[in-house]
């Protein structure tokens, strides 16, 4: 299988130390070194080269120019088997293999994540004080570094995620959801297990179908954003309890976990499997909660608190993603607006507390037309591409076409100004500061 993935950016005028030339692997190198305090982050895309090089062969020097960075090999791993992590026996040599080598190919992401997981590892080391071993991971680190300087702004609402998920090699959602987390002391607080964490944290950015334009993990990373805003907004960072904001980022993490790319009513009229187990309520939002549980289960992340307490979490886990069932929006607006004019809202009480994490969350999901113009203007093509892609699949096979999903009948706008209804949630999120 052709494997292409993002390399770590090297200044020109920055020299590749002795003991990085002793790798095996490759680096990539921009037109500037101002790229790292450009005042434009979009520049940072604009690399212009790469050189690949081998310690077995001192001769064995490629260079490619031309437009973007990108290394194309046959790569022979064997299928890795879920619950496995081979992430510290990667042969580098293999990068540049041009024979097919035995076995099956393993898919691209999960070479990414076999890389990703090194650089995760230097950054938990980090988290936990430990020193520098070996100084093997500068060119990670540089890689890293961008990111990083991101992550420094990830409460503004401006933040730039398709940037960020290219800076992260496709990891925007491990990246951002492990920052989050630290942040808050949530780690440290709860006791997490930083290896159970990363490996769940993996395993649910994993589970994201990429080939879905829009619900993919770039969006559920955009979400897990959007909430970080929210907590952050005064009110409710006064009265939030940390088990609060841990359930809020879990929640907008695997919201749309495992999402196939189509709604809840062509699930029902193609007699989904799905949509026969939740009887036709809920379905997606009762997979993605079902899905979270399994994962959670699977990595032992609350195994170590009280059985009790990690059954509540499930439950209030599920609670906050089954309210972004959309169908189910009126009930939760009328709610909503009941407590503003009541001024009858106390987020002393857990039970106000949680249903104001239900309704950031739903805002969260649907806060793209609130996002800066070139942001809002990229996710309106990417939600109107699956769209359309549901349409075509309903053409194809006689069926009844959505609404919204027909590409002869609707247009971006036209789809754009059927959804920006929804708007009001975040409308109404925001007159909440001004309620006591």
């Amino acid at each position: 299988m052709e494997l292409c993935y993002q390399l770590p950016v090297l200044p020109l005028d920055r020299p590749v130390p002795k003991h990085v030339l002793s790798r095996r692997g490759a680096i990539s190198f921009s037109s500037s070194s101002s790229l790292f305090g450009a005042p434009d982050p979009r520049q940072l895309s604009q690399r212009r080269g790469a050189i690949s090089y081998d310690s077995s062969d001192q001769t064995a020097l490629y260079i490619r120019m031309l437009g973007d960075v990108r290394v194309r090999s046959q790569v022979g791993f064997e299928p890795e088997r879920r619950g496995s992590h081979p992430y510290l026996g990667i042969d580098f040599r293999t990068l540049h293999c041009n024979s097919v080598q035995q076995g099956r190919s393993i898919p691209a992401r999960r070479i990414r994540r076999l890389f990703s997981f090194q650089r995760h590892l230097l950054s938990s080391r980090l988290l936990r004080g430990a020193p520098h071993l070996n100084p093997l991971h500068i060119l990670d680190e540089d890689y890293c570094g961008q990111a990083k300087c991101m992550l420094e702004k990830v409460g503004s609402w401006n933040f730039e995620i398709f940037l960020f998920d290219r800076l992260t090699n496709g990891n925007s959602l491990v990246f951002l959801t492990f920052h989050l987390l630290n942040q808050y002391g949530l780690i440290e607080l709860f006791q997490l297990d930083m290896v159970k964490l990363r490996r769940f944290l993996v395993l649910v950015q994993e589970d994201y179908h990429n080939q879905n334009p829009y619900h993919n993990a770039v969006h559920a990373a955009d979400v897990t954003q959007a909430m970080h805003c929210y907590l952050r907004e005064p009110k409710l960072a006064q009265s939030l309890t940390s088990f609060d904001i841990l359930l809020g980022l879990l929640a907008a993490a695997t919201h749309d976990l495992d999402h196939p790319g189509v709604n809840q009513p062509f699930l029902i009229k193609t007699n989904h499997y799905l949509a026969a187990l939740y009887r036709n309520t809920s379905v997606l939002e009762n997979h993605h909660w079902r899905s979270a549980v399994g994962l959670l289960r699977e990595t032992e992340l609350f195994s170590h608190l009280p059985v009790e307490d990690s059954l509540s979490i499930e439950r209030q886990l599920g609670s906050l993603i089954l309210a972004t069932d959309i169908s189910r929006q009126n009930e939760y607006l009328s709610r909503f607006r009941t407590h503003l004019d009541e001024n009858d809202l106390c987020l002393g009480h857990a039970s106000h507390r949680h249903f104001v994490l239900q309704m950031a969350l739903k805002c969260a999901d649907i806060c793209n037309p609130c996002r800066p113009w070139e942001l809002s203007k990229q996710w309106s093509e990417k939600v109107t591409e699956e769209f359309f892609h549901q349409g075509d699949i309903e053409k194809k096979h006689k069926l009844e076409i959505s609404p919204l999903c027909d590409s002869e009948a609707n247009t971006i706008a036209s789809v754009q100004i059927g959804k920006n209804q929804n708007i009001l949630i975040y409308e109404l999120t925001l007159n909440m500061g001004g309620k006591e």
